[in-house]
């Protein structure tokens, strides 16, 4: 995940600014820069790999400069090198940028017709040269800054520098975390607490389509219509912990949110948005030439794999074995030639998968790890490492891991779909692009959180929830009642759909709420035959649908919980976002222990 920080202080920033970057170091990243306003000019340091590198130029080639802006970046568009590292300049303009321009070729286009170059592969240049050419066109700095970020489309954290202003610093908030720190006479911009702590622990955490304008005298906040906004400015604990809650409740409520930044990170880690391409990987084996696929997992990185084995089938055309890692350890399942496989976990120390992993090695199969920890054991016993770029993940019950296995493997299926000429090369665009959108999406979803909010504490008041779901929706019919019973000690089941004549309907009453996941998709009109049966028996409907959907069910429910229209491909990603706010706030009524569930581990290391 990229990192941004921004003072607007009264000693030379760079050396700060750069310390401060240390302390987002466990976000991620492949390259950093500094820049600074001397004498009223902008100048950098940029460098590729570890935060040393900079570091040391910094300290060869110091910066003067009273007030700066500084980042690490995982690289979307563009390599990472020097040349697409951060802040980027254009005619007076210095930006740095969490996120992903979804418009950044359209924007592109335009800019380049009107005489800007490009000096960088990256979607964020566009944004500097958007704001230098309403400055061309005659606006001030802030107004300028204001009008380029209506033109943008994406999920997106900017701290944006203007020469000859060394008392302001435009940062804009669309996803992302960003958080101002208040100071005596100065004041810091971050993507979160941590990388402030050791200046102020007064902070203000921006909102979503929130920016703001940064001096040293203080900040004004405005929406994207431009009216003054007001936002509570709290204590941070940012200097006893190493990742805080911010202004979250507790670290679940927080990892949710982070889910459209670490989405992007995951999906631009594999996929080529410029080009609208798979990257090449270097695998240990062709998808061209493989007959099967095995995965294996526990847990919501099984339910992870089920999403991954219909991709596979459909788009790839490629046959998956998947099992619970607890069963395939035991059940001597015979390898075949011409065979691959797949170990999903967080941590990468689960004792489970990491048995079944090793009888895989054991049987000279090609293994590949999705998993969290780059360092962790399974990643260490694989042949090769298939990072989801989650971060730290804090509360027990997986959120944002769970999404981001979810983009490692929809982003193997286009790869694997591509090499064994399953798609079209049109068809392999069309599904990178909508995978590019699952971020915007993501953050269209939290913003329904009043609504779940309102539907959960209607739910705190039952005992069993049975949820039900058809294809790609049924593993995450079951992704929802695992994360309902986990926090909030609800007995919850979920079913695929179908099945429910064959035994579950037996359970359905006035007492028995359904939570029904159904987008309008090609089998969606079976899935309101399901909720007719519901209907008639006196179950109280939960229905996670699109607006098509919802004018189409014709079925009376408790609540309808409407989600933008997503392409069916990514809709599996952008559906979990609403089964986590629910059992989240769920157990949040409940009262019980959201981050650390009773009788629960993060890692199960032991059999």
């Amino acid at each position: 995940m990229c990192g941004i920080v921004g003072i607007v202080g009264s000693q030379p920033v760079a050396p700060l600014i750069v310390d401060a970057l240390k302390r987002l170091e466990y976000r991620g990243y492949d390259s950093a820069g500094v820049a600074t306003i001397e004498k009223g000019e902008l100048a950098r340091r940029r460098a590729e790999g570890k935060l040393v590198n900079l570091e040391r130029l910094v300290g060869a080639e110091p910066l003067a400069g009273t007030i700066g802006i500084g980042h690490t970046r995982w690289a979307t568009h563009g390599v990472p090198n020097e040349t697409n590292a951060h802040p980027h300049f254009s005619n007076g303009v210095a930006i740095v940028h969490n996120g992903i321009i979804e418009n950044f070729a359209e924007l592109r286009d335009e800019l380049r017709a009107d005489g800007y170059e490009f000096a960088s592969q990256t979607d964020t240049e566009v944004v500097a040269h958007l704001v230098a050419r309403e400055l061309a066109h005659g606006a001030k700095p802030v107004e300028a800054a204001h009008n380029a970020l209506k033109r943008l489309q994406g999920a997106f954290a900017l701290a944006i520098m203007f020469k000859g202003d060394d008392d302001l610093i435009v940062g804009a908030r669309n996803g992302p975390p960003l958080a101002v720190g208040h100071g005596e006479g100065e004041m810091f911009l971050g993507s979160d607490a941590i990388a402030l702590a050791p200046f102020t622990n007064a902070i203000t955490y921006l909102e979503d389509g929130d920016w703001a304008v940064v001096r040293r005298s203080g900040i004004a906040i405005f929406d994207m219509n431009g009216d003054a906004v007001e936002r509570k400015r709290q204590q941070s604990l940012g200097t006893s912990f190493m990742v805080d809650k911010g202004n979250h409740r507790h670290f679940m409520e927080k990892e949710i949110h982070e889910q459209p930044e670490v989405i992007g990170h995951t999906l631009a880690h594999y996929l080529d948005f410029t080009s609208s391409r798979a990257k090449p990987l270097d695998l240990p084996f062709d998808f061209a030439k493989l007959d099967r696929i095995a995965i294996s997992a526990c847990g919501t990185a099984y339910l992870a794999g089920l999403i991954g084995k219909y991709w596979f089938e459909r788009y790839a055309r490629l046959p998956v074995d998947i099992d619970i890692a607890s069963e395939f350890r035991y059940r001597e399942m015979p390898i075949l030639k011409g065979s691959a496989a797949f170990f999903v976990s967080q941590s990468g120390e689960t004792a489970d998968t990491l048995a079944s992993l090793r009888y895989c090695r054991q049987a000279g199969v090609p293994i590949g790890a999705i998993v969290n920890v780059r360092e962790s054991t399974i990643a260490r016993e694989s042949d090769v490492i298939l990072p989801t770029l989650a971060g730290p993940e804090i509360g027990v019950a997986s959120t944002k891991a769970f999404t981001c296995q979810l983009s490692v493997l929809a982003a193997l299926a286009v790869r694997a779909a591509a090499a064994r000429g399953a798609v079209s090369a049109d068809d392999e665009k069309a599904m990178v692009r909508s995978l590019s959108e699952a971020p915007r999406y993501a953050t269209q979803v939290l913003k329904l959180e009043s609504q779940i909010e309102k539907v959960a504490r209607e739910l705190s008041h039952y005992r069993h929830v049975l949820y039900l779901g058809r294809d790609t929706n049924y593993p995450l019919a079951m992704e929802g009642a695992l994360k309902l019973k986990e926090i909030s000690y609800i007995h919850a089941e979920g079913y695929a759909a179908g099945e429910l004549k064959h035994g579950p309907i037996a359970l359905i009453d006035e007492k028995m709420p359904v939570i029904v996941i159904a987008p309008h998709d090609r089998i969606f009109e079976k899935t309101v035959s399901n909720m007719q049966e519901v209907a008639a028996r006196g179950g109280k409907i939960i229905l996670i649908t699109d607006q098509k959907g919802a004018a189409s069910a014709s079925v009376d429910t408790l609540e309808t919980i409407v989600l933008p229209d997503v392409p069916e491909f990514i809709a599996p990603i952008v559906y979990a976002l609403p089964i986590q706010l629910l059992a989240y706030y769920t157990a949040v009524f409940m009262g019980t222990d959201v981050d650390q569930p009773r009788n629960l581990a993060k890692s199960v290391t032991v059999e």
